[in-house]
């Protein structure tokens, strides 16, 4: 297993005349394709941050059209609730290095294809570098600190970085970090606030659909290497699963942009904290609501989760009040006693907090949420 640092390692020497492997006749009959265009993609390297639900299929996809080296970025295990839409682990991988079932499937698919795997989280101190050694970046991140920090190192190494995001059964495409294209922060210039946007623990995700998208941004890779097609440079494409629509708006480069703009503001890479994981005044640990709830300590506990969610697992005693709905629900809150407020995860809750301490209400966000508790409390509770 690798490392997040990166090491030299040599270009991969290719012999015009090596034979091609029939495996790959039905792509190079393609006129667009070709010998020429097979050969670009077995020299081609291509890095993967992430190797979740976008990355599994750019990683299968990219694996199977031959290109000759895919660099893997990811520190976690597999998880149960990652089968779902993460194709690349079978339930026997439950447990296991991601990085090392990952690599198992891709050399099984092809074994033309030289898998390094960078088992670290992609941070300040190993982007430029691991950018740097590659041709093409797939953001295959599904949070805000690292897809930024994904965006300025591609900006800065000059790298092409192909963006992918994922929410609910919406979904998103482009192409950054080309010269004179635009970056993800002519987009999006800043992270937004703490806890404005849920992630895809919170809100869900329709399993077919980082499929789809991760797809598109292995085409977009296998465009680049080969030079062939019109590749999602200076354009957004928008996908609306439930509808089965695509739409495409235009993203021209912005020259104020902070990063990729004529005059950059940006020009060392900056960490941002996880927007996802929101910590507010009166934040409330799982132990120390187990504390009250032992002690018989008066208190409410409110649930802010959608009813969907809430028939999957809940805590014992809580009131359902969906955020959404909470604005007009405040008079069936208490006023005499501390509110206790949770979510999933965190994030819900976090904005419920505030919102109600801002209304006078003594109210405490539960840190980590329903899936804290059962981890560390209730482990028999249902996870989702």
């Amino acid at each position: 297993m690798g490392t997040g640092l990166v090491t030299p390692v040599p270009d991969r020497q290719i012999v015009e005349t090596e034979p091609i492997p029939l495996r790959y006749h039905r792509q190079m009959i393609l006129p667009e394709v070709g010998i020429d265009g097979q050969r670009k993609l077995r020299a081609g390297r291509v890095l993967i941050v992430g190797a979740g639900g976008l990355g599994s299929p750019a990683a299968l996809y990219l694996a199977a059209a031959g290109v000759g080296r895919l660099g893997l970025v990811d520190f976690d295990a597999v998880d149960e609730t990652n089968l779902q839409r993460q194709i690349l682990y079978s339930t026997d991988d439950v447990g296991r290095p991601k990085l090392a079932a990952a690599a198992s499937r891709l050399r099984g698919l092809n074994p033309d294809v030289e898998v390094i795997c960078h088992e670290a989280p992609f941070g300040v101190e190993n982007a430029l570098a691991l950018v740097s050694a590659y041709d093409v970046v797939i953001d295959g991140t599904d949070n805000f600190p690292t897809r930024y920090l994904v965006n300025d190192a591609c900006v800065m190494a000059g790298t092409p970085n192909v963006y992918g995001s994922v929410f609910r059964f919406e979904g998103q495409v482009s192409v950054f970090a080309t010269p004179n294209g635009p970056c993800y922060r002519c987009l999006h210039p800043e992270p937004p606030p703490a806890g404005l946007i849920p992630n895809c623990a919170e809100a869900g995700v329709l399993g077919v659909l980082p499929g789809l998208i991760g797809t598109v941004q292995a085409t977009e890779a296998i465009k680049w290497l080969t030079g062939i097609g019109d590749g999602l440079i200076g354009r957004l494409l928008l996908y609306d699963a439930l509808r089965l629509r695509f739409r495409e708006i235009a993203l021209p480069r912005d020259p104020a942009c902070p990063v990729c703009g004529d005059a950059p503001t940006i020009r060392t890479l900056v960490a941002y904290s996880d927007a996802c994981e929101t910590r507010t005044e009166g934040d409330m640990t799982v132990e120390e609501l187990q504390e009250w709830r032992r002690d018989r300590r008066s208190h409410v506990l409110v649930d802010v989760r959608e009813p969907s969610e809430a028939a999957i697992c809940k805590i014992e005693g809580s009131l359902l009040v969906p955020l959404s709905s909470l604005p007009n629900r405040l008079e069936d809150l208490p006023t005499d006693r501390p509110i206790v407020v949770h979510c999933k995860v965190g994030g819900r809750s976090a904005r419920a907090t505030a919102m109600l301490r801002a209304k006078g209400f003594d109210a405490h966000n539960l840190s980590g949420g329903i899936t804290a508790w059962a981890d560390r409390i209730d482990p028999a509770l249902t996870r989702y």
